[in-house]
């Protein structure tokens, strides 16, 4: 049920487009993963995923099992990363759901084993190696060799793969990069032959051909957000949107919200939508950002409060100021558009997050590859 025009929008013809253009930046790396970790960004596990393997990704990556689990039983049978830690009842699942896990110390490939052992079955595993994000990861030969050896004892554990993570692809300087390419060499020099190697994530993989090797995990790009300036033209996917619910004029010198922050100085037409912090928009966006009405930069005045925001509207037309107009929080209107990244400028943070702000009590509408529309 949804009572307020507060949503979130997805046009997944943006995430297939993306995914074809992508596809074709990173020619010839034979493989590209779409990573749909986290509800895809925000974006929707499921319907993103069938519009990645459509238009160029052949992987699917997700950070714990339980997302690999909602993909197997929507039907998706393509190859599956888990690229996270998981323990003994993530590797149960991992090896019920024929997923491919990440290990990379011994106990986790013990866990795995045993998991396997237990049902009969033989798991696929991807060995990390950390180059100096210092997250999880081998980080020496005698680690590396190590946990390759528990995986030749073992009956039931295959290594199909290995990788590392860039912890400042998209920074501005290569040096560190450049670094970590030098020690996952090294470390790639002591795996067998036969197996998939990928290093490069969506920065990387646009400004370093060398780091893409037999496949590219394109996660922020692929949302039509371009975290380098080396990337593709993009799309954005997901707009959020929400209504005008009341509007009313106030003279000079009235205050709005909490802690009488904002004083207007002048007679100020105000409206308020309703979204807040409790709808994921953030708190610290207050007296900061701006919604787009008509087309029209509106600046957020006062705090945010958990279910209502008030903006100044007194230079938008009548005409698109009204009880019901539709509100732009991220997203195009006309010829203005707030992005992922100005938002998370607002917010001192990072586009990702801003991708991923919307609470669950903000229903998701998707649109796109199949002209039909459809609410989550």
């Amino acid at each position: 049920m949804q009572y307020r025009g507060t949503y979130t929008q997805v046009d997944l013809s943006a995430i297939a487009a993306n995914a074809a253009k992508l596809k074709q930046s990173i020619a010839p790396t034979p493989h590209m993963m779409a990573v749909v970790k986290a509800n895809a960004y925000g974006h929707g596990l499921v319907p993103v995923s069938r519009a990645g393997l459509a238009h160029g990704a052949d992987w699917l990556g997700v950070a714990i099992p339980e997302e690999g689990e909602t993909l197997r039983q929507a039907g998706i049978t393509a190859p599956v990363l888990v690229l996270g830690a998981v323990n003994a009842q993530g590797a149960e699942a991992g090896v019920c759901f024929g997923l491919t896990m990440t290990v990379f110390d011994v106990e986790r490939v013990r866990l795995i084993e045993q998991a396997a052992q237990r049902q009969g079955k033989v798991a696929q595993v991807h060995l990390k190696c950390d180059t100096g994000m210092g997250r999880i990861g081998v980080r020496n030969e005698a680690e590396l060799r190590a946990v390759l050896d528990a995986i030749e004892q073992s009956h039931c554990v295959q290594l199909t793969g290995a990788f590392t993570h860039f912890a400042d692809a998209d920074g501005e300087s290569d040096g560190y990069s450049f670094r970590q390419m030098e020690r996952f060499a090294a470390l790639r020099a002591l795996l067998p032959d036969q197996i998939l190697v990928h290093a490069a994530a969506s920065a990387a993989g646009a400004r370093y051909p060398l780091a893409r090797y037999d496949m590219v995990r394109e996660g922020i790009a692929l949302y039509g957000c371009a975290p380098v300036k080396e990337c593709p033209s993009l799309r954005p996917a997901l707009s959020w949107h929400t209504e005008i619910a009341y509007i009313k004029t106030l003279p000079a010198g009235e205050c709005v919200s909490y802690g009488c922050t904002y004083q207007t100085a002048g007679e100020t037409k105000v409206a308020t939508l309703p979204v807040g912090y409790g709808d994921g928009y953030h708190r610290a966006l207050s007296g900061k950002a701006q919604v787009l009405i008509g087309g029209v930069r509106c600046p957020v005045i006062g705090r945010v409060c958990m279910d209502q925001i008030m903006v100044d509207v007194t230079h938008v037309p009548e005409k698109e100021a009204h009880l019901g107009a539709d509100c732009v929080l991220l997203g195009r209107q006309g010829n203005e558009e707030i992005t992922a990244a100005e938002l998370a400028a607002w917010a001192d943070t990072i586009s990702y997050e801003m991708l991923l702000a919307a609470t669950a009590r903000v229903p998701v509408h998707t649109i796109g590859e199949t002209g039909e529309s459809d609410a989550e």
